[in-house]
């Protein structure tokens, strides 16, 4: 959207009174944010801004005030500092934020995604009703990996969005869940899984200078069964070959829970001399990803660059630093709607994809009650930034 019109052409009445509550695990994401918003909306001259529908239509800031205090025992409670009667609401929260601590009983506790969600639940419950509406952005849908049944156990991810469905969320947005049929908990409410594919190709291509898209040279790769819909996805908008990897697991032992991976077993043509673009859902310890790299070389793969929306870095980044340094890796790109350690925003081998001006856009236009399906779809934005790329 870079060149283009930056500003969305808008123009229906706002549902509400924006407010955007930025938990304090998302707090820069929301800042961010915020400055694209009250930047577009000085700048959209209205005939109608005076009118009564559009008060508090172009303002300093659009957050609002908000803290969780926590008593002594670990205990907290949510509450607003200001009016949100008749606010059409935006609640952003980043569950994977562990750098956030909290005392307990004198002890330093970093907060889980359980505290994160909890403390989610305490700010819609201190809104009380009074608002227009709320949507929740929760990037890393929270226990989204908890998503099937599989024996007696339980189903997190659906349970918890059928509470906050139950407290008054009326829509819920989500990054690249990890497998989206969870939103069939919801059936009567919206959820829409947003993909960042624009955002990766636009940050490969533009640090990448020497690539050349087509299906001679470069290849699409899903690291597993399961995130094959994103690589065709790729594969198809770039006019690309795919190959996948799937687990060769042995079923008759059980280590930590679960049949320990003999072997990724290869499936798709040859590899060799092409760039490979692996792409997934997340990066959790790094593991599977850099074993699938290292069997992508064996089969003499030239460049390989990671896709992952969530790069959570589990078992820190020693791992990717060897590999880098082994050239088994070239570039790893994540996005900053999870928490990023300062040291990974430092590495030569990792590329930072910005949301937040694309989560802007979503908020604008939710705002006025107006279509996001061409954001949800990026087809013409990647076809633009792939004919800038090749000069065409």
């Amino acid at each position: 959207m870079g060149n283009r019109e930056e500003k969305r052409n808008l123009e229906t009445i706002p549902a509400g009174s924006l407010g955007i509550i930025a938990l304090e695990g998302c707090r820069s994401l929301g800042e961010k944010i915020d400055r694209y918003l009250v930047k577009w909306r000085a700048e959209r001259e209205s005939e109608h801004k005076d009118s009564l529908a559009f008060s508090g239509y172009q303002r300093a800031s659009y957050l609002l005030s908000t803290k969780v205090p926590r008593f002594g025992s670990g205990e907290a409670k949510g509450m607003i500092l200001e009016s949100v009667r008749g606010h059409d609401l935006y609640l952003l929260v980043d569950v994977c934020n562990y750098s956030l601590t909290y005392s307990l009983c004198g002890h330093e506790n970093h907060m889980s995604p359980d505290d994160h969600y909890q403390d989610l639940k305490r700010i819609i419950a201190a809104v009380g009703g009074k608002a227009r509406r709320i949507t929740v952005i929760m990037p890393f849908l929270y226990e989204s990996r908890q998503h099937k049944r599989t024996a007696r156990e339980s189903l997190d991810c659906a349970l918890a969005l059928q509470e906050l469905v139950q407290m008054g969320v009326d829509n819920i947005i989500t990054f690249d869940a990890h497998d989206p049929r969870v939103q069939n908990a919801i059936p009567l409410h919206g959820f829409e899984t947003v993909q960042p594919a624009y955002q990766f190709i636009k940050n490969l291509l533009r640090k990448e200078k020497d690539l050349q898209l087509d299906s001679d040279h470069m290849m699409v790769i899903s690291p597993d069964e399961g995130g094959m819909s994103r690589a065709i996805y790729i594969a198809n908008v770039l006019g690309l070959d795919m190959g996948m990897f799937y687990k060769r697991r042995d079923y008759t032992r059980v280590v930590n829970g679960r049949n320990p991976i003999i072997a990724h077993e290869f499936l798709g043509t040859s590899v060799e001399g092409k760039d490979m673009i692996i792409i997934d859902d997340m990066i959790s310890s790094g593991d599977s990803m850099l074993e699938v790299a290292a069997a992508l070389k064996k089969r003499n793969a030239r460049k390989i660059f990671i896709f992952s929306t969530f790069g959570l870095f589990t078992g820190g980044l020693s791992k990717f630093d060897e590999a880098y340094e082994n050239k088994l890796i070239d570039r790893v790109l994540t996005t900053n709607l999870v928490y990023q350690t300062p040291e990974l925003l430092q590495r030569e081998w990792y590329i930072n994809c910005d949301m937040s001006k694309y989560v802007a856009y979503i908020i604008d236009t939710l705002n006025h009650d107006s279509s996001i399906s061409d954001l949800l779809n990026p087809y013409d934005r990647i076809q633009g930034v792939v004919a800038r790329y090749k000069g065409l």
